[in-house]
């Protein structure tokens, strides 16, 4: 087993942001499309305020964390200082932090099954709050990871476009360990276009040029960026 890197300092933070801004940009020009069509999210769960702080420094806007709590210590004092944050929660999330989770983010990329939609629905009514979203699919029917079931994604999709409009902005997945994702990231690139929702969220630090190739315009990076998590 690889020991997990120490966190690295500003510097090393800011080259490697810059190394993955290259390859992000030379996938895309791969694919024929423009670099600027892909967005980069800097997944930094786990990782201290400083380090968001240092990518921040390096110019980087957008980031991503797993669970409601860490964010919510985290970045309130981080957006005060830079109010073009944008917060991405992409871990899965419990009814009972949907309020909590509409106030912070500004996009839930999680979001896969009726009661979380009712109570997403709830919170934006209530806060006056609209954070935007994205259905989360289970693309490799795992047990163990969140996410709608393929067969049922398509009536799920169309009552969220029915009830959020254009804040459903699109679908997320996260394809098996270890398998080849191409497959998972082709179908959801396919399922997006029969909805017309234009954001595709997918790709990691191991697989996002192959995500970008299938289409992805936003991918989540975080080890590549970070160093690897205890």
């Amino acid at each position: 087993m690889i020991a997990p890197d120490p966190d690295p300092d500003a510097a090393e933070i800011a080259g490697r942001l810059r190394a993955i801004r290259a390859r992000i940009a030379a996938a895309a020009t791969a694919a024929g499309r423009a670099p600027e069509s892909v967005t980069l999210v800097a997944v930094s769960k786990t990782k201290p305020a400083a380090a968001v702080a240092a990518a921040l420094a390096a110019g980087q806007t957008v980031f991503g964390e797993n669970r409601v709590q860490e964010a919510a210590e985290k970045f309130p004092p981080l957006r005060a200082a830079h109010p073009d944050l944008r917060l991405h929660l992409i871990g899965g999330l419990q009814t009972n932090k949907a309020r909590e989770a509409v106030r912070l983010a500004d996009v839930i990329e999680t979001l896969d099954r009726p009661r979380l939609a009712d109570a997403l629905e709830a919170a934006m009514e209530r806060d006056a709050r609209r954070p935007d979203l994205l259905i989360e699919v289970n693309t490799g029917a795992e047990p163990q990871k969140s996410g709608i079931p393929r067969a049922d994604a398509d009536s799920f999709i169309d009552v969220c476009k029915s009830r959020f409009g254009a804040q459903l902005r699109g679908l997320m997945c996260v394809p098996p360990h270890g398998e080849d994702p191409r497959p998972h990231f082709t179908w959801l690139a396919a399922c997006a276009r029969a909805h017309d929702l234009p954001v595709l969220s997918m790709g990691m630090s191991a697989d996002f040029e192959i995500a970008i190739a299938c289409g992805a315009t936003w991918v989540r990076v975080g080890s590549a960026i970070f160093g690897a998590r205890g």
